[in-house]
């Protein structure tokens, strides 16, 4: 395998494919922020504007500003984002709602708090862009209110029935582990390593499960037992694999070389858990105990489980040398560029049916923004870099 070849593969798609489509096709001149649902050739098919999606795109082009290279556009895109999650996105206390309207009504209450964690780190990384003092407030003011929020983080819009059955998912402390890295240079180093500590314990001292053959699990009770319910046997994959290179991040961070290998173990593990044997690629779900899922899209093939292995296996081998990373690295490349790229039009399709053949063929939606394809295409290519040299 040609390093510096492959290294330029990844570079190109990003630069020369995926950052024109989303310039070309996702700012609102007229409203401000970003369209997201895109069809395959760009056009839009429906204005409503995610908050998520807005924060992950004002991310995605000021960590590029920062850290690859200053180009005008991608500031100028960054901020525009940015200043209609300012005036739009939240309830004036930095709430952040789910969606809104074209024109930045509110249209879903702030009750998913992942909203409010890719606000923190669009603003984390506008700041630093600019040196904005404002973003730099309202970066810290969100994440205060994720912290106050862990416990309970769907807040009084959650629609479990308290004391019954209190799960808590492994969704917060993962993106908490990326998070406390993004806002680094923020916080307080204290508040900072008690941050990291948590989030590592959560992520692998109770959502990790080895009774279980070293998986990794979606929701566990309170008190950090297994649940045997739909919940309480849900496995997801791709969420384990992606949180791994969160692992291998922290474990650089605090020179914990214990913890990178573990997190590579854990990498192997869920992606041998996950793969289809028949069709090959990686599952959306699987049920620990093998019963029936409740997601009936259980064996779709998705864009961003692939991408984010591939981020976790490049990482994996760059920071401990395994071959099986290597190995499963090349297998799952060729699977993802041959199934997910579109060869047509730019940016790639995001969901497969459990054969490999295109499911939808939109290149963005509710779920799917400026963000998985174009961060993994980066991450790649760093790391390629760095072992070519």
């Amino acid at each position: 395998m040609d390093l510096r070849k492959l290294a330029d593969v990844y570079k190109d798609e990003l630069l020369n494919g995926v950052l024109p489509f989303w310039l070309r096709h996702s700012i609102d001149a007229e409203c401000g922020g970003y369209f997201s649902c895109l069809n395959r050739d760009g056009s839009v098919y429906d204005t409503d504007k995610f908050i998520w999606l807005q924060g992950r795109q004002v991310w995605l082009f000021s960590m590029l500003y920062n850290n690859m290279e200053q180009r005008p556009e991608w500031l100028d895109c960054a901020l525009g984002g940015g200043a209609f999650l300012k005036r739009y996105g939240h309830d004036g206390q930095y709430n952040w709602y789910f969606s809104v309207d074209r024109q930045g009504r509110p249209l879903v209450e702030p009750y998913n708090i992942f909203s409010y964690t890719f606000a923190t780190m669009a603003f984390g990384q506008l700041s630093r862009a600019t040196n904005n003092s404002e973003y730099t407030d309202i970066a810290l003011k969100s994440f205060h209110n994720i912290l106050a929020r862990t416990d309970n983080p769907k807040g009084r819009w959650d629609k479990a029935h308290p004391g019954t059955r209190d799960l808590k998912n492994f969704a917060l402390p993962m993106i908490l582990c990326n998070l406390a890295l993004e806002i680094e240079y923020l916080l307080d180093s204290q508040v900072l390593l008690s941050l990291m500590n948590t989030c590592i314990h959560e992520v692998m001292e109770v959502f990790y499960r080895p009774e279980l053959g070293g998986i990794i699990v979606e929701n566990v009770t309170t008190d950090g037992a297994l649940s045997d319910t739909f919940d309480g046997r849900l496995v997801n994959p791709g969420h384990a694999i992606e949180a791994m290179w969160f692992i291998m991040d922290l474990g650089k961070r605090l020179n914990r070389p214990d913890l990178i290998e573990k997190a590579v173990e854990i990498t192997l593990t869920m992606l041998e858990y996950g793969w289809d044997a028949e069709y090959e690629g990686i599952f959306y779900y699987k049920d620990r105990l093998g019963y029936p899922p409740q997601q009936l899209e259980w064996d779709q093939k998705l864009w961003w489980v692939h991408m984010e292995t591939l981020i976790s296996l490049l990482k994996g081998y760059t920071l401990t040398g395994s071959e099986a990373c290597l190995q499963w690295f090349e297998r799952v490349h060729d699977y993802t560029w041959s199934h997910f790229k579109d060869t047509e039009y730019p940016e790639w399709f995001g969901y497969l049916n459990r054969r490999g053949e295109v499911l939808l063929p939109l290149k963005g939606g509710k779920w799917k923004g400026c963000f998985h394809v174009p961060r993994g295409l980066y991450q790649c290519w760093k790391t390629i870099k760095t072992l070519a040299s």
